[in-house]
């Protein structure tokens, strides 16, 4: 009996570590995300500016026609 108690905590230990590394690795990316999102986020709010103040190449080449 003792020797199915001590797998069995064998395989619940092997599925705890096997689950923190699943979380480990979806906080890294979640993070890896959030700083791209920093860094590329700027970018697309100056160019929402950019459009709706008219002051675009778009806008500019709509005009001519």
């Amino acid at each position: 009996m003792d020797k199915i108690i001590d797998q069995l905590m064998l395989g619940l230990d092997i599925m705890g570590r096997g689950m923190a590394g699943i979380f480990a690795v979806i906080i890294i990316i979640m993070v890896s995300v959030m700083i791209m999102n920093r860094i590329t986020g700027s970018k697309k709010d100056d160019l929402k500016e950019s459009k709706e103040s008219g002051s675009g190449s778009a806008n500019d080449e709509q005009k001519e026609q």
